[in-house]
């Protein structure tokens, strides 16, 4: 196809009304190729992602093809295709298309300058600007195909079954070459005879949908229905909408991408009604190099677009608008990403390996660029941590004031695993706060494993939360900042110390058993349905909801990893291998940490610290607080429960450990852990019980005993279901139990109490001492009374 035949059939492709269907040269005036092209995008005459690159590219092609007797030499024609594409990507940078194509084309035409004359290179810059309608059409029907497959998959459609699908602004014929991405899912449906409806959203302000979109459905003759943004969620709760897919201008290395404004909330609605929802877009659209979508550049659109209808005014004039183009939805909200080389799933790790994907296809590696957080965020180090502090209000004045900020100082104190935290000494030594602050990745494995700093958000409500009900064992938060990720929050001054540290010193603790019971009996009894009732509890359900990048990572490292061949499992070697080998291998263990996986996933009773372990409680000998809640989420309350007693059985059979590297007596201490992981559930389920009878004669709130069914005393039919419900409560406990025994040993974060044991004989005995524990908890859980387990644990011993 000639170039001006070309770009004369993208140009009427794109243009559906008459007045729209113009030449760029009679549109703009005496203006060239490349700037009526740069208007046309910048005015929304051409736009979509793929469309907008391949109008760009024929551009460029033409005005080459119009001023070809300018050049003397190749290095011009070169320097001219650099110039005229850096120019127009300006118009619309959001889209990854237009910076692709820019750099494709500038590649092809410096490579020819180099060993072709004047005119070849022409030709071969025009050939490639070309080839790209071409590469458009086919790719889009490969999507197509693809997608159809990828949405019915998803729903679970039967042979022949239709579906209906949702889309918002516009991915078809006039968003592209020919056919479209996202619309092209729907077409492809519609040809295979599989689509009962298509849904199409206005997409306020510039109306893409209700304009263009529309059309296509009603020229293709799709049974569709247009509807206003506002009315989604509502379709979704009909349950009108079986599946959504959408485009995308740019899709970032860990699967965010964006779309037109409003795609963010219909994602998250089509969460909320478990809709899968996927994004099509070609492999240009992926963009390895941009690593989240905070680091995505959004733009802004006129005022007038949002004040003024029909090019009449609707808004009150002196009113101010905020009109950004497109918003940024995170990959934890996408099902699946449609391209034509295949649909980009979730890895084990939860995320989507755009970069790989993109390596595969293209060839070669692709590394994507260093992970920045939102905007405006900044890694805190030992000194701009202290700036930091003196920003803030309320926490300089708890340090004596900002005034004072020169005389302070900071200490960087966190475990290495997933986050930075600080302690910052303020004007004198009894002025101090914690500021605990959350990477864009797991801090322990590095960039190539992103980690959403959303997690900050569940962790600070959730130390609210927790303070609000147990405040004698969770300290205050000061400050939570979105943008920062961060929470600065009270200190836990000396002598408290990280528990697991004191542990391994060979401290006792008298009071930690009667604490951390009460914790737990407290924060899970009070997060339960058994104190909120079924709403209250749905709401806080919904709250806390959303934790998955923390769930996945649980699910991952706990119930996933240890019980396979994973990159991230180590071990003592060879001193482990051959039990690793049969933990690996046993098909009942295998039953069993999928039973367990799936009450975690499933079971939400109750608000969980989400990692509770003997590193995130800070003691004294009277004194016992909770910290690092960042995992927090609804689930079992056997979890949290069994995450403490599972690290109180590795400290105790760390004891032999260390009692023959350092020649110390440790009897003392591995009575005390034995002692103390019955006590702990013995105050556990006295308290539990306790506040659940307190609250049953006192109120009818709803829960799960009201006093509609069993009166103001506490009957014999409420105990008897109260001994069963404790006793699943426990159960599940020892199971959970087992398998963070197993997950500390084999997986990938390890715990200090035998990790440090210098001497790995020495460490293998005893971390095998605990693999036997860790496997006969998760096998006979419930043939285990508090009395019995002891016996098994010292067995384990043998």
């Amino acid at each position: 196809m000639a170039t001006l035949e070309a770009i004369a059939y993208v140009r009427g492709s794109l243009r559906v009304l008459d007045q729209l269907r113009l030449p760029l040269e009679t549109t703009y005036v005496d203006v060239p190729t490349c700037e009526a092209c740069w208007r046309c995008i910048k005015d929304m005459r051409v736009r979509g992602a793929p469309a907008i690159a391949i109008a760009a590219a024929l551009a460029l092609a033409t005005e080459l093809e119009r001023t070809r007797g300018r050049f003397r030499a190749s290095a011009e024609v070169a320097a001219f295709a650099r110039e005229r594409f850096d120019y127009m990507y300006t118009s619309r940078p959001t889209a990854v298309n237009l910076g692709e194509a820019r750099g494709r084309i500038q590649k092809v035409a410096m490579t020819l300058a180099e060993t072709c004359d004047v005119t070849e290179t022409i030709d071969g810059v025009i050939e490639a600007c070309e080839a790209m309608l071409e590469e458009d059409v086919r790719s889009c029907r490969e999507i197509g195909r693809r997608g159809a497959e990828a949405l019915l998959a998803s729903v679970g459609a039967k042979d022949g079954e239709k579906i209906k699908v949702m889309t918002c602004c516009n991915t078809g014929s006039l968003a592209t070459a020919g056919y479209g991405t996202a619309l092209g899912v729907i077409r492809a449906l519609w040809e295979r005879g599989r689509l009962e409806r298509a849904y199409c959203l206005e997409t306020r302000p510039y109306n893409q949908g209700s304009r263009l979109t529309a059309y296509e459905l009603v020229y293709e003759k799709i049974p569709g229905t247009l509807i206003c943004d506002n009315m989604a969620a509502a379709l979704m709760a009909r349950g009108d909408v079986d599946a959504i897919v959408v485009g995308a201008d740019r899709v970032a290395a860990n699967g965010d991408f964006a779309n037109k404004i409003g795609t963010y909330s219909l994602a998250v609605n089509a969460k909320h009604h478990g809709v899968p929802m996927f994004t099509a877009a070609p492999v240009t659209t992926l963009d390895p190099e941009t690593a989240t979508g905070a680091d995505i550049h959004i733009e802004e659109r006129p005022a007038d677009e949002v004040t003024h209808s029909l090019g009449k005014r609707v808004a009150a004039e002196g009113i101010d608008v905020w009109n950004p183009s497109f918003d940024v939805t995170p990959a934890a909200l996408l099902s699946g990403i449609i391209t034509e080389s295949g649909v980009i799933e979730k890895n084990v790790k939860g995320f989507f390996p755009v970069s790989e994907f993109v390596a595969n296809v293209k060839g070669g590696d692709m590394t994507a660029s260093k992970l920045t957080g939102p905007p405006g965020f900044v890694a805190l180090d030992c000194e701009t941590v202290l700036d930091y502090a003196a920003s803030r209000h309320n926490v300089a004045s708890v340090l004596g004031g900002a005034s004072t900020r020169n005389s302070w100082s900071a200490q960087e104190v966190g475990d290495g695993n997933i986050n930075f935290v600080y302690i910052v000494t303020g004007a004198s030594a009894d002025k101090q706060v914690i500021v605990k602050q959350g990477l864009p990745f797991v801090r322990c494995v590095g960039e190539s494993w992103p980690l959403t700093q959303e997690r900050v958000r569940y962790e600070a409500e959730a130390l609210v939360q927790a303070h609000k009900f147990c405040p004698s064992h969770v300290p205050e938060v000061y400050v939570y900042d979105t943008k920062m990720a961060t929470i600065v929050m009270r200190y836990l001054e000396p002598p408290h110390i990280i528990l697991r540290g004191g542990i391994i010193e060979g401290k006792v603790y008298p009071k930690l058993a009667e604490h951390v019971g009460e914790y737990m009996a407290t924060t899970l009894y009070k997060s339960s349905a058994l104190a909120l009732g079924g709403a209250e509890l749905r709401r806080a359900r919904q709250a806390f909801g959303q934790n998955e990048d923390m769930c996945e990572l649980t699910e991952q490292v706990i119930f996933t990893e240890p019980y396979g061949k994973a990159d991230n499992n180590h071990w003592t070697s060879p001193q482990l291998d051959d039990i690793v080998s049969e933990i690996q291998s046993d098909a009942s263990l295998k039953r069993a940490i999928c039973s367990l996986k799936e009450k975690f996933m499933t079971n939400a009773q109750a608000l969980l610290h989400g990692d509770l372990h003997t590193g995130s409680l800070m003691c004294t000998e009277t004194t016992t607080f909770a910290i690092d809640h960042e995992f927090a989420f609804y689930g079992p309350m056997g979890f949290d429960i069994g995450a403490f007693l599972a690290n109180l059985l590795l400290a105790f059979y760390s004891q032999s450990g260390w009692a023959k590297c350092n020649g110390e007596d440790r009897s003392k201490q591995r009575d005390w852990l034995l002692e103390t992981f019955t006590e702990t559930w013995s105050v556990f389920e006295r308290r539990f019980l306790e506040q659940w009878n307190e609250q049953g004669v006192r109120c009818d709130c709803g829960g799960l005993s009201p006093q509609i069914m069993f009166g103001k005393e506490v009957p014999e039919a409420l105990q008897s279901y109260q001994r069963s419900f404790m006793q699943k409560v426990w159960v599940d406990s020892l199971g959970f139990a087992g398998a963070k025994m197993i997950r500390r040993i084999i997986g990938i974060a390890h715990v200090a109490d035998l990790d440090k044991i210098p001497d790995a004989e020495i460490r293998a005995q005893c971390e095998r001492k605990a693999l036997k524990c860790g496997r006969e908890l998760m096998l006979n859980a419930s043939a285990l009374t508090p009395l019995s387990v002891v016996e098994m644990i010292l067995a384990c011993e043998q």
